[in-house]
């Protein structure tokens, strides 16, 4: 029921990559993302099983499977998202883009790079926001967020409007046995939303899943 109410609600194709091509093609400049960090690739199988359960992009294997313990949102603003709840407390926070200090590299027009990286978020324009910190607290043990984990992350929507009632899909996940962590937020955008999970094992940041391309 939560994969049928979840996809109907949010009104959203699923990431294509033949879809993709076209669009940038139409545009007329090179999209230099990759799809390396996305849900088809992870593995095992059974990391791969947890992330289903609340991630968009593993909707069509998230029937049957158990959902997990879920940490909900407990504040928002238009900048920042709080979460508290079974010994964890995290927080996300958003500051206007400045283009002082950075390399923007462009095809024709279209910003394609941001310091020589390609990033998510409004992709082939300058972005307005940027995510300038994430703070994680497991059992009174702050746990180290790496920039490299988020610093390619631009223009996130924490939250979206639902015939004008503010709704978000964000929120922390616990594994069965307690050992992972998955903090996931969706950024829906008309203009190219996409979606990031970082997972913390044994309370060490271990690897993030992103996928792009939601329309």
């Amino acid at each position: 029921m939560r994969t049928f109410i979840f996809f109907i609600s949010l009104i959203i194709i699923l990431p294509s990559s033949g879809h993709l091509f076209a669009q940038m093609t139409d545009l007329g400049y090179t999209d230099t993302r990759r799809n390396r960090e996305s849900f088809k690739r992870l593995q095992p199988k059974s990391l791969r099983t947890e992330v289903a359960t609340f991630a968009l992009s593993g909707i069509s294997e998230s029937v049957g499977t158990t959902p997990l313990q879920k940490i909900s949102y407990t504040e928002f603003g238009n900048d920042f998202m709080n979460f508290e709840g079974e010994g964890i407390k995290a927080s996300v926070k958003t500051a206007p883009f400045s283009e002082e200090g950075r390399r923007l590299d462009y095809d024709d027009k279209y910003l394609i790079r941001i310091d020589r990286k390609p990033y998510y978020g409004n992709y082939g324009f300058v972005p307005k926001t940027y995510i300038s910190d994430v703070t994680l607290i497991i059992d009174g043990d702050t746990i180290v967020v790496p920039p490299v984990a988020y610093s390619d992350l631009y223009n996130l929507n924490l939250t979206y409007s639902d015939k004008g009632v503010r709704k978000t899909t964000n929120a922390i996940y616990k594994s069965p046995d307690g050992n992972r962590i998955y903090f996931y937020l969706f950024s829906r955008d008309n203009s190219g939303s996409y979606e990031v999970t970082w997972i913390f094992d044994n309370k060490q940041y271990a690897r993030r899943v992103l996928d792009y391309g939601f329309m």
